[in-house]
């Protein structure tokens, strides 16, 4: 078992990573001394693993569980309210403990239920999937809008985070690939030498061994948590969180949500930043190796032919990080050094136009 401590403008709270540390949920309940307890967790963990936080939480404290359907779809106003209403039915008060017990939808679906129900209470992710290293660790949570991507959220910070590494070994080959894109995405904004461990060592998805795991797991964490301490609300730093992202979410949303994987959204938008870095900053990044690495671990490397570069680019501009109409994206100069620039509509039409008439054709810089 290791710990790593985020720490952020008011508080801190502990990451707690290893092999059946899901033990570890009735201490931190203890210090937070909860009148009622509700877990949530979706139809595919319940499956699985339902009855194992009951077990441990429900002897000591009031406990309910409600389960929603898998799924990004779930990620939704409808079940938003649903969520409050169950709490209200239920009797919650502000002393009430919220335990988000799943991926990625379920951490921010949960975390903006806890962040806005009777304004704020506390909550405990016991993240599930390898995605969830990111998304669990940080405070951003959030629904989507049928325009874009976490478009409605909060920043709330948990109390806690128990990863226990037991959960992954379930996990279909597409949602470890899905994560996986995450560890990338913190080894080509923070850290060199990561990047180069993930590229000899993992060719393949099953090629990640729990050493891997362990390794991969603790230093994405480690990343996003020294990013979040120095910027908490994404006013700065906390950006270069987002390489891949700004094009990953456009395309995410215009294949609709849950038809293409958040993971592999973001493998083809850190191919394109990629490519953008070069192009634009006279970078010399490995292009072509990051592409080939992709390809052989089965991240798509191309944009769907049916998403226009017209729709691409006013998803794009409806970003959370675009202002004065321009749109920002993160770049490296360098593998773990980043920088932003800023893009009118039409010169990144122009540039997304040009590396996928490129990538169709196989040009190489």
């Amino acid at each position: 078992m290791q710990s790593i401590t985020v720490k952020t403008s008011v508080d801190s709270y502990p990451v707690i990573v290893g092999h059946n540390v899901k033990q570890e949920i009735p201490n931190v309940l203890k210090k937070l001394s909860p009148s009622k307890v509700l877990i949530v967790t979706d139809s595919s963990i319940d499956s699985l693993y339902g009855g194992d936080i009951f077990s441990l939480v429900s002897n000591e404290w009031e406990t309910s569980k409600y389960v929603i359907p898998s799924g990004e779809a779930s990620k939704s106003f409808e079940m938003f309210y649903e969520l409050h209403t169950f709490a209200l039915e239920k009797e919650l008060d502000r002393k009430s403990v919220i335990i988000a017990f799943g991926g990625g939808v379920v951490g921010d679906l949960t975390g903006f239920v806890a962040a806005t129900f009777m304004r704020g209470i506390p909550f405990i992710q016991v993240p599930t999937t390898l995605l969830a290293h990111d998304s669990a660790v940080g405070g951003k949570v959030a629904i989507n809008h049928p325009e874009g991507k976490n478009m409605i959220g909060a920043f709330y910070q948990p109390k806690a985070v128990i990863y226990d590494t037991l959960y992954l070994q379930s996990l279909p080959e597409s949602e470890m690939r899905s994560g996986f894109a995450e560890v990338i995405k913190h080894s080509l904004i923070r850290s060199e030498s990561l990047y180069h461990y993930l590229i000899s060592e993992i060719k393949l998805i099953d090629d990640i061994t729990e050493q891997h795991l362990q390794r991969m797991i603790l230093e994405g964490i480690q990343i996003k948590a020294d990013v979040v301490s120095k910027d908490e609300k994404e006013l700065g730093l906390r950006a270069i969180l987002n390489y891949g992202h700004t094009l990953g979410h456009a395309v995410e949303a215009e294949a609709g949500y849950g038809k293409l994987s958040h993971g592999d959204s973001v493998a083809i938008g850190m191919l394109f930043a990629t490519w953008l870095s070069n192009k634009k900053l006279n970078a010399n990044l490995p292009y072509e190796e990051l592409k080939a690495w992709f390809k052989g671990i089965g991240f798509p490397i191309n944009i769907p032919e049916s998403h226009s570069t017209e729709q691409l680019i006013n998803k794009m501009k409806k970003d959370k990080k675009t202002k004065s109409k321009q749109i920002t994206m993160i770049l490296l100069k360098s593998i773990g050094i980043t920088t932003e620039e800023k893009f009118s509509d039409d010169e990144l039409y122009s540039l997304l136009t040009e590396w996928r008439m490129k990538e169709r054709s196989g040009i190489l810089d």
